[in-house]
């Protein structure tokens, strides 16, 4: 037998303790919290085939890219009443900035009033803009955003566009070029040949933001192409909103902190800059940022807290739903202690493996008595509402990607009205969406959803 590399038996045993010893290491070090299967895929790769699997653990392994001082008198800014104490004193303690109060909130279900909002604000910057997308479309509705940003810059606006590198891979690099050439400063984030040796290959920027002149902000689930403004028969069902106020000063600061971690250099400080709102009595709202760059897995825990703190009902809708083990586990005991949780996912979604992948999730929520809602269209809104006390909308999916290894970003609306708006819509979606009837799957499809389930959502 020839063993790689000319090496023996035992040089070979070697360098397999050696990959699987580093692997512990960095892992362990790190406090990198995994997924058990993306563990025991990661261990079994490097283990058969340590002259692969050690080089791409060291490229795609790394789930953190930091873990800053946490600054421990956050947790005394529980004591505001803006919303529920216990995500409150949560969000404190993993040092995200409180719940700020703002002149307005407008949420958009309608692809055209959203575009229109985005292209208004744009277009009346004074001062700056700053955009932070995963995908610009090379079609209608990206020329029609470009275009806007172009003006602005020619009108003397500063104008940044930061477009993740994986996301926008199509037309990133020709969309980069167009807009420095016309004066507007562009990121691609992390660029997968440059970072390599860093290990952040695998670690993606997927907030949606637009931010001008730190007075008002655009976000939520839509990328800056056209099927997610489409409100036709072919169009994706999506949510966004547009904040007037302070919390725009903080997205500011977050944004700030995405592009310096476009090229690996990632700040060390706080989420976002605190701001000073007492003279506004308008509808409060809370970023809460989520992945590598901060200490905890922000969102993760919100939700996992959310599922034992919950009295009524838990309403959450997203594209894909492939939860981490716990995650689940917490939503199943939710339902069994008499928690009605309704969640809203497309009846078919644009992404073949996460459907595959879903599949023991749903069984486990529809078993544990969960309602489970297939809707007709290819619904791409993420949002999570709790016992009418917190609403989550923004660009984090319900899966291990997005929760564990993603730059997200969920703002917590905590006002009556907004609330409402968003029960009131995603109802709307239910009463067009068909029940989800779970059936047995046969042994070859369960073994394909467990394979889809263990890696698909780590690369």
């Amino acid at each position: 037998m020839h063993w790689p590399l000319s090496l023996t038996p035992l040089q070979h045993g070697m360098f397999v303790l050696v990959g699987l010893l580093t692997y512990v290491m960095v892992t362990r070090i790190g406090g990198h919290h995994r997924h058990p299967s993306a563990a025991i895929a990661w261990v079994l790769l490097i283990g058969l085939l340590p002259y692969l699997g050690l080089p791409l653990f060291l490229v795609f392994g790394t789930r953190k890219l930091v873990r800053p001082a946490r600054r421990l008198s956050r947790v005394a800014r529980a004591a505001s009443t803006d919303g529920p104490a216990w995500a409150l004193q949560l969000l404190g303690a993993l040092d995200v900035p409180p719940p700020v109060r703002n002149r307005s909130i407008d949420f958009h279900g309608n692809g055209a009033e959203s575009l229109g909002a985005l292209l208004a604000i744009i277009e009346q910057a004074r001062e700056r803009v700053d955009v932070c997308t995963y995908v610009v479309g090379d079609d209608e509705v990206g020329r029609a955003v470009l275009s806007a940003l172009v003006r602005s810059a020619q009108r003397g606006v500063r104008v940044r566009v930061l477009v993740d590198a994986i996301g926008g891979l199509r037309g990133a690099r020709r969309t980069l070029a167009t807009l420095q050439g016309a004066g507007v400063e562009s990121r691609r984030f992390m660029p997968v040949f440059r970072n390599p040796v860093r290990g952040r290959t695998n670690l993606r920027d997927h907030r949606k933001l637009v931010v001008a002149d730190g007075a008002v902000a655009w976000s939520g689930g839509r990328n800056l192409a056209s099927e997610y403004f489409d409100d036709g028969a072919h169009g994706w069902v999506d949510l966004s909103f547009v904040v007037h106020g302070p919390l725009a000063l903080q997205a500011q600061a977050l944004l700030e902190r995405d592009w310096q971690a476009a090229h690996g250099r990632v700040a060390t400080s706080g989420c976002a800059r605190d701001v000073d709102a007492r003279a506004l009595d308008g509808p409060p709202a809370q970023l809460v940022p989520s992945g590598p760059d901060l200490a905890d897995d922000t969102l993760y825990a919100l939700l996992v807290a959310a599922a034992f703190r919950a009295e009524r009902r838990i309403i959450a809708v997203t594209p894909y739903f492939v939860p981490e083990d716990a995650l689940l586990a917490a939503w199943c005991v939710a339902c069994r202690r008499g928690v009605r949780i309704d969640l809203v996912v497309p009846s078919r979604s644009n992404h073949r493996m996460a459907d595959l992948a879903r599949g023991r999730a749903l069984r486990a929520l529809a078993a544990a008595g969960g309602h489970v809602h297939l809707h007709p269209a290819m619904i791409h809104a993420k949002l999570v509402i709790v016992d009418d006390e917190i609403a989550l909308c923004g660009s984090a999916n319900l899966d291990s990607r997005s929760l564990l290894l993603n730059f997200e970003l969920m703002t917590a609306f905590y006002g009556r009205a907004e609330i409402d708006w968003l029960t009131h819509w995603v109802e709307a979606q239910s009463r067009c969406s068909r029940a989800y009837e779970p059936a047995s799957p046969s042994w070859g499809r369960d073994v394909l959803e467990g394979f889809v389930r263990a890696v698909g959502f780590q690369l």
